[in-house]
This record gives structure tokens, C-alpha cells and sequence, in this order.
């Protein structure tokens, strides 16, 4: 999938979906602010009622987030809790993993360096 929502010229946020061993791979690629928000928490919680969802968020190309996306996380990892499943993230940048540590979501999501240690069992 891919997000139609330039606005004002500011990067538009590209999302791709992909399944890798089991587990519904999303890689993020722009901002994610207050005007992205409802399209990435369309594709997080497009799959979060599967028994069990296992979703990894590759967010290698985002670097910039604010707490709307700190909100969508917070709302998948929710609602794949139900179904015994997990919500990753991998290879955040520094400014975006300096977010997720500083209101402790990394507590709660587990945060890895890279996408292929995110995927391991």
C-alpha cells in the first residue's frame, strides 16, 4: 500500500506491506505526524484481529515522529495483545527511537536495531 497524502508540499508517508516468515512486515518511509496518522493506523490495525498477529514495523525511513504516531503504536500493540500476538519495531533512527524511549512505548513494543533481528523468533 501506498499513501496519497502530500500535503503542502511536505513528504508524503509511504507504507509497504510485505509477510516474511510469518509475520505482516510494514515499512514506513516519510514523517509520521498528525497528518499521516490515520493511514499508518489503517495498515497497523488492518490485520491485528489474525490469531496471532505478529506485525514488524520497519521505520528505517522515518526520520521524524511525533506522539500521533506514538499513539497508533500504542493502539496495535493494544489490539494484537488480545490475540496473544506482538508488535515490533525495527531500525528506528535515533531522533525517532529517542521518542519511543523517552515515553517508554520501547517498555511495552521491543525495539531492535535492525529488521532481521526483529523478525527472529
Amino acid at each position: 500500500m501506498v499513501s496519497d497524502n502530500d500535503v503542502a508540499g511536505r513528504p508524503e508517508l509511504f507504507i509497504k506491506e510485505r509477510f516474511v516468515d510469518g509475520a505482516r512486515v510494514v515499512s514506513v518511509r516519510g514523517e509520521i505526524d498528525h497528518d499521516g496518522k490515520d493511514v499508518l493506523r489503517s495498515v497497523l490495525l488492518s490485520g491485528a484481529d489474525a490469531a496471532p498477529a505478529r506485525l514488524v514495523v520497519d521505520l528505517s525511513g522515518v526520520p521524524f515522529m511525533d506522539s500521533s504516531g506514538i499513539n497508533v503504536f500504542v493502539a496495535a500493540h493494544q489490539a494484537v495483545s488480545g490475540t496473544e500476538g506482538w508488535v515490533r519495531i525495527a531500525a528506528a533512527q535515533e531522533p525517532v527511537l529517542r521518542v519511543l524511549e523517552l515515553v517508554g512505548v520501547d517498555a511495552v513494543i521491543t525495539c531492535h536495531p535492525t529488521l532481521e533481528q526483529a523478525l527472529r523468533p
